[in-house]
């Protein structure tokens, strides 16, 4: 790959910047949230023509498992960020009661939708027809007791955090954790 410099003017000075080349984003978490802010961001990588890695994790399993994911959920006990219609902050206590997590969900779900914004197996097809790979971590797996043909044909290989770090290496590379 070419090399690419860019200079900068700030301020005070003009500064060359070197351009990203490679990321590789683990995703350890399985909320809609979560998981969708790994997608999108190895997307837009791979849309702007950076190498992408993506590393399924622990729950973040849930993503690329096939009974799960295409039902992720959002956590609604515990995210104080979480907003009502209208703005209203969420009272986490709602959360517990029988029903209230799938209705979040499916609100949320909703919302992505009237956006245009596609189902995680679409989002994977988009990024590995772009190019980017999708891995799932050994321990993991082997934890949860899934394989193989447990994933999502997206999955490239099962792989320790030590090949995930090897695939990773190299100059102008970013590793982001969601």
């Amino acid at each position: 790959m070419e090399t690419e410099t860019q200079t900068v003017e700030t301020t005070t000075k003009k500064v060359n910047k070197k351009t990203l080349e490679k990321v590789c984003i683990i995703c350890a978490k399985g909320s809609i949230e979560d998981v969708y802010a790994a997608l999108v961001m190895t997307n837009g990588a791979v849309m702007e023509g950076i190498e992408a890695k993506l590393f399924f994790t622990f729950f973040g399993l849930d993503a690329i498992t096939k009974k799960q994911m295409n039902s992720l959920h959002t956590g609604t006990i515990g995210n104080p960020a979480m907003r009502m219609p209208g703005g209203i902050p969420f009272p986490s206590i709602l959360g517990m009661l029988p029903g209230v997590e799938a209705g979040v969900s499916s609100m949320m779900m909703s919302q992505m939708e009237k956006l245009d914004i596609p189902p995680v197996d679409e989002f994977m097809d988009m990024i590995t027809a772009g190019g980017g790979e999708i891995y799932a971590c050994k321990l993991a797996t082997d934890m949860f007791k899934l394989e193989m043909k447990d994933l999502s044909e997206h999955v490239k290989d099962i792989i320790t955090i030590g090949q995930f770090y090897e695939l990773c290496d190299g100059d102008r590379t970013q590793i982001i954790f969601t």
